[in-house]
């Protein structure tokens, strides 16, 4: 893997910069606990995110009959799609700030529907996301990265399978499982020890 910009000074050796393919909802953002604040608004309810274990929770929890129904009522809530209105996980930001600090590009890899772009790139300038690059696609293995870093049962296999030289994390969900060739972790302080090991690693040669 080699260095994608200039390497940072870490216990008084050169640390070759890593590129960070992150994606943002279930990762950055909390899009769990968002949508569910609406919902609960909007329909009575009284959701939790304790409730939620499968990935298409947005339709098995709710009275949607399919994710276009949800796709529908989420793209107009008060003025803006759901994905505007998400707050960050406490610490992902900072975590991001602290990796580009240290030299690491940080490339925001995320699926939205077409009415959430333009909510996407001003969540992102709005909470201070470090992103060097912003790609909104389905197939986030086209996008060239060293560590990929994803909660997505359905993006892991196809990273894991398409970048064979790369790392890739799975963010541990109560919606995914282990995928063979994809390394845990729990949070960004372990996902930390994995882009420093693999700068280290590289460093070596």
């Amino acid at each position: 893997m080699m260095p994608h910009r200039t390497p940072s000074s870490s216990a008084g050796y050169l640390v070759p910069s890593v590129r960070l393919g992150v994606d943002l909802d279930g990762v950055v953002a909390d899009f769990t606990s968002g949508w569910m604040r609406f919902y609960n608004r909007d329909f009575g309810t009284s959701l939790t995110n304790e409730d939620s274990k499968r990935w298409n929770d947005v339709v098995e929890l709710t009275h949607f009959a399919d994710i276009d129904e949800f796709w529908e009522w989420s793209a107009d809530l008060d003025g803006r799609s759901v994905f505007w209105h998400l707050e960050p996980l406490p610490g992902a930001v900072d975590a991001l700030v602290g990796l580009h600090r240290s030299g690491h590009d940080i490339v925001i890899l995320t699926t939205k529907p077409t009415f959430a772009v333009e909510d996407t790139h001003e969540w992102i300038a709005k909470h201070g996301v470090p992103a060097d690059e912003i790609h909104i696609l389905e197939d986030k293995w086209l996008v060239d990265c060293d560590v990929y870093l994803d909660d997505g049962p359905h993006i892991l296999p196809g990273l894991v399978a398409n970048r064979p030289d790369s790392l890739v994390c799975r963010y541990i969900r109560p919606w995914n499982r282990p995928v063979p060739g994809a390394v845990d972790v729990r949070n960004f302080d372990e996902f930390r020890e994995v882009v420093d090991r693999q700068a280290a690693q590289d460093a070596d040669g």
